[in-house]
Order: C-alpha cells, then sequence, then structure tokens
C-alpha cells in the first residue's frame, strides 16, 4: 500500500522531496542542539550579570531563531508538495483498479468489508499520504533528537551515588534512565487507555460516509421524494444515520478525555521532573544556573522524544484505522478481479456472430437463476427477449456486457467489436450537454453537427442549440428525455451491436416506435437485441426469445417459431411498414 509509490514512475520526484524533508528535519534538530547550547550561555550571563555577554546572547539567538523559521516553513512546504503527488497516484492507482473490469458494480453486488469505495479513494487517500508523512517526519525527528540530546544529557547528568546498606551505588548519566522509565511508564499507560480509538476511527469514517451517502442519494431523487411527500420518513433516516455519528463520536470524546487527563498530566510533569532530579547537584553547586537549564531542556528534549508514541497517539489511532479500511479495499478489490477471471470464459468468435453457449446464471447467493443458455446472433438480427419481471432477463445482458460474475459457461465475441448497451435508466454524467450526448466516447471526437443532428432525429430539438450548456441532467430531464439522449447516443456511435434494456419503458408507444424505425434506418447493419415487456414492441424484431420459469427450478430460454411471432400484436403504427425487411 505504502512501498509501490516509492518505485513507480514518479519515485524520483518522490525521492527527492522526501530527501530534500530529512535534510531539514536534521538542520532544524542541529539548530536545536545550537538553542540549547545558548541555553547555557544565555542563562550564565544573567548569573554573572555580564551585559555584553547578554547583549551577545540575544543577537545570536534572533539570527538561531530566523533561520529555525526558514528551515521549518520549507519543510511544510516540501511536506505538503510530496504529500499532493503521492495522493494523485494513490488515487489514480485506486481509481483504475476501481473501474477496471466493472470491480466498481461487482462490489456493490456482494456483501463485503467494502462500505462506501468512494470515500476510501476520496478520504482515506488523503489521510494515509497525510499521517504517514506526519508521522514519519515526526518520528525521524524523535529519532535524531533522541541519539542527539541522550550525549549531551549524558554529559550534562553527572553521576548519581545512591547508598544501600553497606553497597554504594554509583549511576552514570541517571537522568538520561529517570527519562526512559519516564517515557516507558508513558507509552505504557497511553496504548492501554487510547488503543480502543483505532476501531472508534474506523467506524468514524464509516458513520460519515453512510450519512453523507443517505443526503446525496435523496438530492439526486427529489422528484420522487416530494410526490409521495416523504419528508418526515426521510428526516427520520437523516436522524437515524446522524446518530450513529453522535454516538461514535462521544465513544472518541470519551477515550480521548481519559486520554487527556493522562497525557496532560504527563507533558506537566516533564517539564517540572527535570528541574527537581537536577536541582540537589544545583545547591551543591556543582551545576550553575546556566548548566541547570541546559540539563532542563536537554531531559525534556530526550524524554519528548522517547515520549513521541504518547504524543502521537491519537494520529497513530487514525492512521491505523485508515490503513485497515484501505487493505479491506484492496483485499476486496483482488477478490474481485479474480472472479472476472473466473466463471464466464470469453471467446474470440467471428466479426458477424455474437453468440452464447452454455450458459448459467447464478444469483449472488449461488442459486441458478437460468440454466444451459444457448442462442447466436448474426450481424444485422433483430432479437427480442421477453418474459416475467424478475426471471433474469437483464442479467443476460451483464453477462454479455461482463460485468455480471456469477455463472459460467462460453460468450463468444470478436474482440474488437463495437457494443453499446442501453439500460432502462441511462447513465448521464454532470457536465456540458455535447460530452453527456457523446458518452463514453470524448466530445471532441465528434462535431457538433453530428451531435445536433441526432439530438433532432429523436425529438430533442431544444436541446440541439444547448450543446454548450453545464448542468446535472439526470435532474433536469425527465426519464423519457434521458432514454431518447441514450438513443441519440447509438446514432452517433454507430454501434455493430447494441443491446437495449427495457430502453423505451419511459416514452410512450408512437415515440418508441419512431426511435425503432430511427434504429432500422440509420442503423440497419447494426444486430439489435431488446428487452421488453411491451406487445407493439414484437412488430420491430424478427426473432423472438422467451424466458421458461420451471418452478422453483432455474428458468430456461427458448425461442419460438417465426409462425409464432407477431400476428395481432404488431404495433398500429407500423401497418404500413409490413413489407419493409427488419
Amino acid at each position: 500500500m505504502i512501498s509501490p509509490y516509492w518505485s513507480s514512475e514518479d519515485r524520483w520526484a518522490a525521492r527527492g522531496l522526501l530527501l530534500g524533508v530529512v535534510l531539514l528535519t536534521l538542520a532544524m534538530v542541529y539548530l536545536t542542539v545550537l538553542l540549547n547550547q545558548w541555553n547555557n550561555a544565555f542563562y550564565s550571563a544573567l548569573q554573572d550579570k555580564n551585559m555584553a555577554a547578554f547583549r551577545g546572547q540575544l543577537f545570536r539567538v534572533t539570527w538561531l531563531i530566523t533561520i529555525f523559521i526558514f528551515l521549518a516553513v520549507y519543510q511544510v512546504y516540501l511536506n505538503q508538495m510530496l504529500e499532493i503527488r503521492w495522493r494523485r497516484w494513490l488515487t489514480d492507482r485506486y481509481l483504475r483498479a476501481w473501474l477496471t473490469d466493472g470491480a466498481y458494480y461487482r462490489m456493490q453486488l456482494q456483501a463485503t468489508e467494502t462500505d462506501n469505495p468512494d470515500q476510501r479513494i476520496a478520504e482515506d487517500v488523503q489521510l494515509l499520504a497525510a499521517h504517514t508523512l506526519g508521522l514519519f517526519t515526526g518520528g525521524l525527528r524523535a529519532t535524531v533528537t533522541l541519539v542527539t540530546f541522550v550525549a549531551i544529557l549524558w554529559g550534562l547528568s553527572g553521576s548519581l551515588h545512591v547508598t544501600v546498606g553497606e553497597y554504594a551505588i554509583r549511576l552514570p548519566g541517571y537522568m538520561v534512565w529517570v527519562a526512559v522509565l519516564y517515557a516507558i511508564l508513558g507509552t505504557w499507560v497511553t496504548d492501554w487507555l487510547g488503543r480502543p480509538l483505532v476501531t472508534l476511527n474506523f467506524d468514524r469514517q464509516r458513520y460519515e460516509a453512510d450519512f453523507r451517502f443517505s443526503l446525496v442519494r435523496f438530492r439526486e431523487n427529489t422528484e420522487g421524494v416530494a410526490l409521495y411527500r416523504g419528508e418526515a420518513d426521510e428526516f427520520r433516516g437523516f436522524r437515524e444515520r446522524f446518530e450513529d455519528v453522535v454516538r461514535n463520536w462521544w465513544g472518541i470524546m470519551l477515550r480521548q478525555k481519559r486520554m487527556t487527563y493522562f497525557t496532560s498530566g504527563y507533558g506537566l510533569g516533564a517539564w517540572i521532573v527535570p528541574s527537581i532530579v537536577a536541582a540537589p547537584r544545583y545547591f551543591r553547586g556543582e551545576l550553575g544556573l546556566g548548566g541547570l537549564m541546559q540539563t532542563s531542556q536537554a531531559f525534556q528534549q530526550v524524554q519528548d522524544a522517547l515520549s513521541f508514541f504518547v504524543q502521537s497517539y491519537k494520529e497513530i489511532a487514525a492512521w491505523c484505522a485508515v490503513v485497515e479500511r484501505l487493505a479491506g479495499f484492496e483485499r476486496t478489490l483482488e477478490r474481485v478481479h479474480r472472479q472476472a477471471a473466473s466463471g464466464f470464459r470469453r471467446v474470440e468468435g467471428r466479426p458477424t456472430h455474437l453468440a452464447v453457449a452454455g450458459v448459467d446464471l447464478y444469483r449472488p447467493d449461488g442459486q441458478v437463476l437460468l440454466a444451459n443458455i444457448n442462442f447466436s446472433l448474426r450481424r444485422g438480427d433483430t432479437v427480442l427477449l421477453s418474459g416475467a419481471s424478475g426471471s433474469g432477463k437483464s442479467t443476460i445482458v451483464r453477462a454479455i456486457a461482463g460485468i455480471w460474475p456469477f455463472g459460467r459457461g462460453e460468450i463468444r465475441a470478436a474482440r474488437d467489436a463495437r457494443i453499446l448497451f442501453l439500460p432502462q435508466r441511462p447513465y448521464l454524467p454532470i457536465g456540458v450537454l455535447r460530452d453527456v450526448v457523446s458518452y463514453p466516447m470524448p466530445a471532441r471526437g465528434v462535431d457538433d453537427g453530428t451531435l445536433r443532428e441526432a439530438l433532432e432525429a429523436v425529438g430533442l430539438n431544444e436541446l440541439a442549440v444547448r450543446l454548450d450548456e453545464t448542468s446535472h441532467w439526470a435532474l433536469r430531464l425527465s426519464p423519457g428525455e434521458q432514454q431518447r439522449i441514450a438513443f441519440a447516443r447509438a446514432l452517433v456511435q454507430k454501434p455493430e451491436w447494441l443491446f437495449l434494456d427495457e430502453a423505451t419503458s419511459a416514452v410512450d408507444e408512437a415515440t418508441e416506435a419512431r426511435l425503432y424505425r430511427l434504429v432500422r434506418e440509420r442503423l440497419a447493419e447494426t444486430t439489435v437485441f431488446s428487452i421488453g415487456h411491451r406487445a407493439t414492441l414484437h412488430a420491430f424484431h424478427t426473432r423472438r426469445l422467451v424466458v421458461q420459469l420451471a418452478g422453483n427450478g432455474p428458468g430456461s430460454i427458448v425461442e419460438l417459431p417465426a409462425a409464432a411471432d407477431f400476428g395481432s400484436e404488431r404495433d398500429p403504427l407500423m401497418r404500413d411498414e409490413r413489407t419493409k425487411d427488419w
């Protein structure tokens, strides 16, 4: 999760920035050592009432502070530059893995450990980069500070002589040992108090994302809620989800309150303990005031370095939660991609044929939905698949599209076949109308004249002059207008194979007839495979497949003979078109 970036195509820039951060951190530690030495000289000048030395030390500390500020500013600047580059690389990596092989679709079909993948990509990736770099620089500084100031404190501490009975014990560098014991105690207590924060922070991200998603979903379905007068129910749902956020927040508050009791006292103790421990040597005359202040500051530096775990525990807990969430996301992606490589076999077929051979379709729980599906499509065919709702008609299209992972069998199609799927609810991205009509093709590859002509052909003349307009089109357009946008896409992209899954369910029968007639006129060589319930669809197809259910067992697909096809069910609008070859 962390290491791949440092060997990626961005590795040299990343390593260079990290080296800059490390060097600046080392320089800041060195300045801290100089400031520690300045403490001795400054307070010695005060003790000696030496005005010239006092002024000299003020001039010296001014330069030291100025240089320290400069180094601190650029350390933060380079650290943030590295963070955004790392986040950009991680985001691109996770987005590619999420979008490849329809993983985003398969993940929502299964009950997995990954909730709200959008939140993991948008927020957890940022937190991973920020916390990792923050903990790295903090840990580096603590380590270098510890090594440097242990040597200083050891030399300043002198020896502690303790008599126990007849034995005299000499403990060299005793203040170092006091700092080590103090930090060990603090680390153990902090870990004991703060360990539940890892789980609490993990849950916090999930509850916040669930609440935010419910608001977004409500915004995208405002008309349905308004028509149902469902505001009170929505409010209850929002309140319930937000109560999860509040309960989790109270858990974090209570745990952090207990930790703050300890860490506040721990920090204040680190300020007073060195003065108490070093005071006997000062009163015996073994240390001057400058030496006492230098010793006290060196002790605090050693204690701070040893207490890095204590001081950074909240960030460490948040980092652990983020790592676990992203690790779960990666495990799910790996499982989904492995699943995509098994089950259905996609075989290279002839350019003029698309075949489904020996296919069994399963539900996500493993129950067989349809068994032994076999049919072949030829270029120019018009085929209608009908059957009861929920019988698995749309699932067949998903399997052909390669996004349904549950099943087995063989699907034969040319590798470079141009296939377009129009679902019942077309996807309309937020943005410029030009991009919406050409989706998923880049709009710059299609001239405006073609887009306007396609919109006019499907009866959306008022939109033909608004190609440069930006909007949330899924909310602006009616379901019927959205389905006509989908047919405009088909006219623009001219696929070889066109799959229509209830693609005209939101338009009236007259509009449906015009759209199908338009497809046959403009895309005469295109194979059209439709799923639908309306009897009026029969007139536009030369072949008809039906899903037959078998009680509690799996269903099957049979093709009706041509003579049984359509008869009196032909669309009245097509009576004058009977002689045409569809």
